[in-house]
């Protein structure tokens, strides 16, 4: 793998012009129409990757797992993967008010007919008329849906479930975990985990708490045979602030440079903990975090590279949420969800970066797919982004 350099180092001044395009994942032609901005010493606006092709324009595999003399597949068709997030209408769709699919059985079946072999679940809850009701989160639904699961050949590869409020842990929470252990041993989970962050605070002490906190959940976990990750938004990688002067409650009001994930794969036991990441978000943070005030009141710049950090702790990384973003210079954000292969995120960059393709699960998501007013979008958004994720390949040299 050809190297790139290290976002993560702190610096005063910008990096050379090349080494930013590289680390970046940024085609050199994109990349020059971008120079002047960062030449500005500020990141205004996304780096982007360059425009990608629609499945139907790469070729390729469709489920074979191999390219057919036009690169390695960067996913292999075992791993590709949805969150059920994104066709939750679908599974809380009335079957006796559409024929369209419904409640997890319809969806299980719809989804394996368009490629995928596995699934992430978003809870258990279906329409109340879907077959088995519609709280399947007990013994004797898990047992339904891994029927299901079994019957269409799709693997439940994690859960954004129950991660309890107290700590020192309760003990009905503790119960409650366990119970959530037992369905994902039903369902065939090898991971379980939530949708938040360990904390929405900056502060070192407070990831120091929930560091002790998801220590001691993924003790738990560890024992029943699963492992436990957390899911990230954008400020999760925002910088922790951990020195300088303290504020009038004896806070730190300046930062080291180490963003708040980072610190948490530092201080968490990789033997108990793991962490899914969403690119998108991740993205969304390298758009809004790109300079902190260092200890000593001066301004630091330091871009962030989602890309770079999952390559340095890869085996903590099981899990991705597949999510695309087009360009969006009004949301605060930097990008607008679109499904996935439709946006400008490089896919084929941060896949080929990271390597490991049979260890990492890709979970295709798309927070927008529901709509009102189209009741198929999700459906067939998960088609397209089905299609755009299994005609990825590594680029030749």
């Amino acid at each position: 793998m050809t190297p790139y350099s290290d976002p993560s180092r702190t610096e005063a001044a910008d990096a050379p012009d090349e080494g930013l395009r590289r680390t970046l994942g940024v085609d050199r032609r994109r990349f020059l129409s971008t120079c002047t901005a960062v030449a500005a010493g500020a990141v205004a606006a996304p780096v982007f990757g360059a425009a990608p092709a629609l499945a139907h324009d790469r070729g390729g595999d469709r489920g074979h797992g191999h390219g057919h003399g036009r690169g390695q597949v960067l996913v292999p068709p075992h791993k590709r993967g949805i969150i059920l997030y994104t066709v939750r209408d679908a599974t809380a769709r009335d079957p006796l008010a559409s024929d369209l699919p419904s409640g997890f059985r319809e969806v299980f079946k719809q989804l394996a007919r368009h490629g995928y072999r596995q699934v992430e679940f978003a809870g258990y809850r279906q329409h109340a008329n879907a077959p088995g009701g519609d709280d399947l989160e007990s013994v004797q639904g898990a047992r339904l849906l891994r029927r299901w699961l079994d019957d269409y050949g799709l693997r439940a590869q994690g859960n954004h479930g129950f991660i309890p409020p107290s700590w020192p842990l309760t003990t009905a929470d503790k119960d409650t975990v366990k119970k959530h252990l037992e369905i994902a041993n039903i369902l065939g989970m090898d991971h379980m985990g939530t949708g938040g962050d360990p904390t929405g605070s900056s502060y070192r002490a407070d990831w120091d708490v929930a560091a002790d906190k998801w220590n001691a959940l993924g003790e738990i976990a560890r024992r029943e045979g699963v492992k436990l990750y957390t899911h990230n938004h954008d400020s999760a990688y925002g910088f922790l602030l951990d020195g300088g002067p303290l504020d009038d409650q004896g806070r730190p009001t300046r930062s080291s440079g180490i963003r708040k994930l980072e610190y948490f794969l530092k201080v968490t036991d990789p033997k108990l903990v793991w962490l899914e990441m969403d690119v998108f978000w991740a993205h969304v943070a390298q758009y809004k975090f790109h300079t902190y005030t260092a200890h000593d009141g001066s301004t630091r710049r330091n871009v962030f590279d989602p890309a770079g950090l999952v390559a340095r702790n890869n085996k903590r990384y099981p899990l991705f949420h597949a999510k695309d973003g087009v360009v969006s210079t009004t949301n605060g954000m930097g990008y607008d969800m679109v499904p996935f292969g439709t946006g400008v995120i490089d896919y084929t960059t941060f896949f080929s970066r990271v390597g490991e393709r049979n260890y990492h699960n890709p979970m295709v998501e798309d927070d927008n797919s529901p709509s009102a007013t189209d009741p198929a979008q999700s459906l067939r958004e998960a088609k397209i982004s089905y299609d755009n994720l299994a005609a990825l390949r590594k680029r030749r040299r």
